[in-house]
């Protein structure tokens, strides 16, 4: 899920901040770290890149083969003076055309050798069974190394979860052959060349139906190692997701049992230097998941992890959030965590892919959330944007079936230390149905700005355009 987090500003407040002395103890406590994820680079150039997946893209004929474009960053955020077109068909690329579909479905970035250049890892089907792709970084971009990361096709993500500064990879797989038995492994960091990890450990999570479905990684509770929240379902059941915390020997191998959830992001949206949880609810049943109106709950982190001290749960009809909480909404379809202002407290950008415009259905929008510290009640819907199509100075028309806000990052784009907006819309038609673009906005002291917004699409950039749906999966 895929799922970004950057606050800069907190960040350098972090190093910059004593140590908290125990009144009682006499001792030195170290103060949180709030959750930092490396910017996704591949060349390496301090600028952040973008990895934005077609995978219903015709390629050289080929329907729905899928492609990835990768738009390097400059000063001015992503364009298209430097781009990559990523398919089967690419030299380097394991695998071949012909039964290949849906390429990129699935992305995850990770700096896996520990080289300073971000990689990416892509799955999607093909021939090459449970495997996944790995795009290694280097000063000319993603390159193709023949490279293939086994039980990588399914669920799978990156972190630091024992601190040591190398990206590690959890994998939605344990060596049981009991189809009732589902887990993880920690794959850890770094990898060599040919996909080898250092070390390895499996954890099971259940042994009964109650299945490991994805996971949400991040920093919760402040000691600089990345934690992994699970969520979990069977058939069309969503069940609790459980929260296991990173240390420095590893992922512990015991958990804390959360509430219903589906997907996530990390962000220290109070700005007390603890990550929080953001995830989406969808209830019990995830038989049709955008059906719902939506709705996200808030877990605010601490040193044992999140807590239901001051759970919210904040909907369309919350006080202060733009629209109204209709069916078919999606609210939460995608979230992201930033700091977008620079105040060090973490906006959250949450997709709303299904609202509902006037007379066109399914025009989609994104809603930001404002940070706010403790003493103001942390995150509420006070001080909350929507932006869409028909926002001033955003780009394009509001059209049925656009899915504008399917995909959300919040990402630092041109190095000026605050977070700014990313956000997809498949359903965009070009000169085909369907083709689909994506939008960036900028952040600013006074928060986005729609001041020079710009807009990607594969028109713009050279790459097949019909029936793509351009953004269904994004990392940035």
């Amino acid at each position: 899920m895929p799922r970004r987090t950057l606050i800069s500003a907190i960040a350098v407040a972090a190093l910059a901040a004593p140590l908290a002395i125990s009144a009682t103890s006499g001792t030195a406590v170290a103060a949180p770290q709030p959750p930092r994820t490396p910017v996704t680079d591949f060349n390496h150039d301090g600028y952040a890149d973008l990895a934005v997946a077609a995978p219903d893209g015709t390629v050289d004929g080929v329907e729905k083969a899928g492609y990835v474009s990768v738009v390097y960053g400059t000063a001015t955020g992503p364009g298209t003076a430097k781009h990559q077109l990523i398919s089967r068909a690419t030299p380097g690329v394991p695998g071949e055309l012909a039964g290949t579909y849906a390429f990129g479905y699935q992305m995850v970035p990770a700096d896996l050798d520990a080289d300073g250049y971000t990689d990416l890892l892509v799955s999607g089907g093909d021939d090459n069974g449970n495997k996944a792709t790995v795009l290694w970084g280097s000063r000319d971009g993603l390159t193709g190394k023949n490279t293939l990361l086994p039980h990588l096709n399914s669920e799978f993500a990156a972190g630091d979860f024992n601190g040591d500064g190398k990206r590690d990879l959890v994998v939605n797989d344990v060596p049981n052959d009991d189809p009732d038995v589902s887990g993880m492994t920690i794959q850890y960091g770094p990898f060599t060349r040919d996909g080898k990890p250092t070390t390895k450990d499996s954890i099971t999570t259940s042994d009964g139906p109650s299945g490991l479905a994805s996971f949400i990684t991040g920093d919760l509770t402040g000691d600089g190692v990345d934690d992994i929240v699970t969520t979990h379902g069977f058939e069309e059941m969503t069940h609790d997701a459980r929260f296991w915390k990173g240390g420095r020997s590893g992922v512990a191998h015991t958990y804390k049992p959360l509430g219903t959830a589906y997907s996530g992001t990390v962000g220290d949206v109070d700005g007390d230097g603890y990550g929080d949880l953001i995830t989406r609810d969808i209830g019990s049943v995830t038989e049709v998941i955008d059906s719902a109106p939506g709705s996200i709950t808030i877990q605010y982190g601490s040193s044992t992890g999140p807590t239901d001290a001051r759970r919210k749960v904040i909907t369309q009809a919350t006080a202060g959030v733009p629209g109204a909480s209709e069916e078919n909404d999606a609210f939460g379809a995608s979230l992201s965590a930033g700091d977008v202002n620079g105040d060090g407290k973490a906006e959250v950008a949450v997709g709303v892919p299904g609202e509902s415009l006037d007379a066109s259905t399914g025009t989609g929008a994104v809603v930001l959330l404002k940070g706010a510290s403790k003493a103001d009640g942390g995150m509420t819907g006070k001080g909350a944007v929507a932006y869409n199509q028909t926002t001033a100075g955003v780009p394009g028309v509001s059209e049925t079936g656009d899915d504008f806000g399917r995909r959300v990052s919040l990402t630092d784009l041109n190095k000026d230390g605050k977070a700014d907006l990313t956000a997809t819309a498949p359903g965009e038609d070009g000169t085909y149905a369907d083709s689909g673009s994506l939008w960036n906005l900028f952040g600013s002291a006074g928060g986005l700005t729609t001041t020079g917004a710009g807009t990607l699409s594969p028109v713009k950039l050279g790459t097949p355009e019909k029936d793509a749906k351009f953004g269904l999966r994004l990392v940035g």
